[in-house]
Parts: C-alpha cells; structure tokens; sequence
C-alpha cells in the first residue's frame, strides 16, 4: 500500500486541496447543528414527536426529488459548480428563515428552503470531484475520493465539537449561526474553484463495477439503519444521561477515526473487493446497535463509537465509491443516486420507530434488524460470485 505516495500525489494535484477544504467547510456546517437539530424542534419550539419527524420528512422528500431529477440531468449541464453554488445561497436562505421559525409552519419553510437543495451539493461536488482527478490524476482517483470524503468528516467532527460549545455558550442560536457561516465558506470557496471537465474518452468498463440492483437495496438497508441512529440517538441519549450536548461528543469520538479508517477501508477495498470490506463493515454497525439497543451504560456508548466509526467509514466512503463505478461514464448521475439512496433510507428510516413510544433504546432493535437482513444479502451475493468464480476455473 502506497499510502504516503498516493498522499504526496494527492497533495499536489492543482485544486485538490480547495476541493479538501470546501468539502471539510460543508462538513463543519452539517456537523453544528446536526446532533441538535431534532433536540432544537423540541425544546426550543415545543413540537412533538410527530410534527418532528413530519417535518424532517417533507424537506427530505423535497430534496430526493430534486437530487434526483438534478442527476439525471446534470451529466448534460456544463457546469456542475454553478449547481453547486446555487444550492449552496439557497441554503443559507432557508437557514435565516429556521433560524426566526417560533411555530411548526415557520420551523417547516425554513427546513424545507435549507435542505431541500443539500443533496444536490454533495453530489455535485462529488462529481466535480471524480472528474477533476479523472483529468489530472487518473491513478488516485478513488482514494482522492475517499480522502475528500475524509475530510468531510474531519469538517463534521469539528463541527460537533464547535456545535456542543456555542450551544454551551449562546444557546440555539449561537448553533444556527455556526452553521450559517460553515454555508457561507463554502459558497466562497466554490466561487473560488475552477472546474474541470469530465474525461469523455475514458476506457470502457475499465475500473468499473456490474450494475448491482440488489447490492443497491443492501446499501439502502445499511443507510436506513444509520439514519435512525442519526435522528433517534440524540433523543435517546437526551432522554438517558439528561444532557444533550453529550451527543455532539459521542458522535466527535466516532469522528476522530474516520479519517485513518476511511484510508485503510479504502486500500481494503481495492486489494478485497469493495463488496467483502462493505460486509465487514456492517458488523461493526451489529455490534454497536446490539449495545445501544440492550444497554443503558454511557461508556458503552463511547466504547463502541470506533466499531460505528469503521461502519460509517466503509458506508461513506467505498460504498461511494462503488456505486459511483456501477455508472463510471455519469459521474453526476452515480454521484447524486448515492446520495439519493442515502435520502431515501434516511426517509425510511424516520417512519420506522413512530411504532415505537417514546425515546427508548428499543428503537435501536430495527436498525439491527436492517443490518443483520443486509448482512445476509450482501453474503448471498459474495458467496454466488465465489460460486461462480469456481464454476468457470473447473471449465477452463
């Protein structure tokens, strides 16, 4: 493994690091308010447990749909950044309304303004990203996308920490702002980037991945078990421990590995098949709702944060990586159908423990149950590609 080669290569490619630091400026602006989102709905403006959830799922069935017709269409648009740099002014637009929401109807249009055009940055950049290395560093392409990721992630983890000290300090509204200004750097630094082109003359099927329906609905089991955990487990632990600022810093723990994790599951997945290090990664994500659902013990809950941190790495990272290579010649399109199946989940994710009452640690029983189902298909599909693979060795 070429880590410090592949990292000077990296490091040098014209661009490179004000893509590394637009994507880690959009981590910081998710990852503020992203531990107080649903805990703000609920102090803050009173709201209950439906009107939460409604909420959270109306902006983000609003935002499915315009990252996925923005997909299907952006692989013929010139210019991704100018989407980008449009979505990204929307945002703050809707940011400012959120922040001045006192009742559910307001709470809801600012919600909706802000994330209905999110997805449509991730992919973007993402696909501005695939090309910009496709062009000038062929030969690190997927690793430069799994270290972009990375640093979204170091951005997120900042983020939480920033996010549980400016709610310590100026409440709420100090959390808003922070993400306002995270928003607001990107937007500068998109300004700023000069896009480039995507390789239109790349060889066919080379470094590319079979088109994978069931694989794709094993990723949304996976992504629908990641999101209850990201709307439910500030709740559950404000409902636990009594403080929720504990959050932000359960989730910083899970953070602080994502970058050397991200890297070695990115090596692994080269030298071992993307599909075997996304199955690894699913029991690491076992393991950690198996302790959340069935313990009330807040050292457990940091003690397995590295467990999820490596299931988070492999789920945002390869698994990326792997559906944008099902769709190698459209970059923008396989870059927003991850993200559209990673919304998707997380809607799916939002219904599922309004069976549930409360914010009891039961709800964590789904997501295991997603994950164990998930596991088992993405076995049955390695174990049949073995199959295969010993069937056509005994005919050669």
């Amino acid at each position: 493994m070429n880590v410090m080669s592949d990292m000077r290569k990296f490091l040098h490619v014209q661009g490179a690091s004000l893509l590394l630091l637009a994507l880690f400026c959009y981590g910081i602006g998710l990852g503020i308010l992203a531990p107080m989102n649903s805990v703000y709905l609920s102090d803050s403006l009173g709201l209950s447990k439906g009107q939460i959830v409604s909420i959270f799922s109306i902006s983000l069935v609003l935002n499915m749909i315009m990252t996925i017709m923005v997909g299907l269409v952006s692989d013929r648009i010139k210019s991704k950044k100018r989407l980008a740099i449009m979505a990204a002014a929307l945002c703050l637009v809707g940011l400012i309304v959120y922040m001045r929401a006192t009742t559910y109807g307001t709470a809801l249009a600012g919600m909706c303004i802000a994330s209905a055009p999110s997805g449509l940055i991730m992919g973007q950049l993402f696909a501005m990203s695939r090309n910009h290395f496709q062009r000038i560093a062929p030969e690190i392409v997927e690793i430069g996308q799994i270290w972009l990721r990375a640093g979204l992630s170091v951005g997120f983890f900042i983020g939480l920490l920033l996010g549980a000290n400016l709610y310590l300090l100026a409440d709420f509204k100090g959390v808003l702002w922070g993400n306002m200004a995270g928003y607001g750097m990107l937007l500068l630094l998109l300004l700023w980037y000069k896009e480039h082109e995507a390789v239109v003359d790349a060889e066919s099927g080379a470094g590319g991945e079979a088109f994978s329906l069931i694989m794709l609905f094993a990723l949304l089991l996976l992504s629908c078990a990641d999101a209850i955990r990201g709307l439910y487990l500030p709740l559950v632990v404000k409902d636990l421990f009594g403080k929720p600022e504990l959050m932000s810093y359960i989730w910083s723990v899970q953070a602080v590995f994502e970058l050397l994790f991200m890297t070695l599951a990115g090596y692994w997945s080269a030298r071992y098949g993307s599909r075997n290090v996304i199955w690894l990664g699913g029991i690491g994500a076992l393991l950690t709702y198996t302790a959340y659902a069935f313990s009330s013990s807040l050292i457990l809950f940091f003690l397995v944060q590295p467990l999820y941190s490596f299931f988070v790495s492999v789920l945002y990272g390869v698994a990326m990586g792997y559906v944008q290579r099902m769709f190698k010649h459209r970059t923008g399109f396989g870059s927003s159908l991850y993200v559209f199946i990673s919304q998707s989940a997380t809607f799916i994710g939002y219904m599922c423990p309004l069976f549930i009452a409360g914010y009891s640690p039961t709800i964590f029983v789904i997501p295991l149950l997603l994950v164990t189902v998930s596991l088992g298909v993405i076995g049955g599909v390695i174990g049949r590609e073995k199959w295969k693979g010993r069937r056509q060795a005994l005919h050669v």
